[in-house]
């Protein structure tokens, strides 16, 4: 059985600071993010167990628990290359990122419109949970999320490109409890090249969505 594991940072703990510092981003991916990975294997092992003596009286608590820790473990690996220290401002045609750009533009009306509802998205979480921008293939369009936990409230099929990490653990120590301060700081390190790469990948795989049959 394919077992999932941690992925190695893109850069150094020190990479992003000063708007993330050293210590949040190594507490950050080598314990939270890997506490993510093993809840994700634990939870396909005690699946593998159930389906062998077909016991299903805990099937509900395990499909939570490997959608919870598995959503975590994607979105986790998506964070990290979404961030760079070399990052920020916004996408713009000069520096390769034109399409992307233009449907930001097509799909909120405006990059500025665009970034205050992702910050505020992020931002307004209830608890824990992300701010997503997302491909939606039905329409071809973009669209915000806003997850709470790791999976609640994602439309089926779309496809995140952009993630805002708005745990408590992904800035506490730093932010204390000015969740808008470090939602505002991320967009100082935000690689438009890692989004529009992830937007076209979207984008070129979209026809595969069987809508019907």
């Amino acid at each position: 059985m394919a077992t999932y594991t941690l992925p190695e940072l893109p850069y150094d703990y020190a990479a992003l600071a000063p708007v993330i510092s050293p210590e949040i981003i190594e507490l950050h991916h080598d314990k939270h993010h890997a506490a993510y990975v093993k809840g994700a294997n634990d939870t396909l092992e005690q699946l593998a167990e159930a389906r062998d003596k077909d016991q299903w009286g805990s099937i509900n608590g395990l499909e939570k628990n490997l959608a919870f820790h598995l959503s975590g473990h994607i979105l986790h690996s998506i964070y990290w290359h979404n961030m760079t220290g070399d990052g920020g401002g916004e996408p713009l045609e000069k520096d390769g990122v034109g399409e992307l750009a233009d449907a930001i533009a097509e799909s909120f009306g405006s990059f500025a419109k665009f970034k205050t509802q992702l910050s505020k998205a992020a931002a307004t979480t209830q608890g824990s949970g992300w701010g997503v921008l997302a491909y939606e293939p039905v329409t071809g369009r973009l669209i915000v999320e806003q997850v709470y936990d790791h999976q609640g409230n994602v439309g089926q099929g779309s496809v995140p490109i952009l993630v805002f990490d708005a745990w408590e653990h992904a800035f506490y120590l730093q932010y204390k409890n000015q969740k808008v301060d470090f939602i505002e700081a991320m967009w100082r390190v935000v690689n438009w090249q890692d989004v529009a790469k992830r937007y076209a990948s979207a984008k070129e795989r979209a026809h595969n969505l069987l809508l019907a049959p």
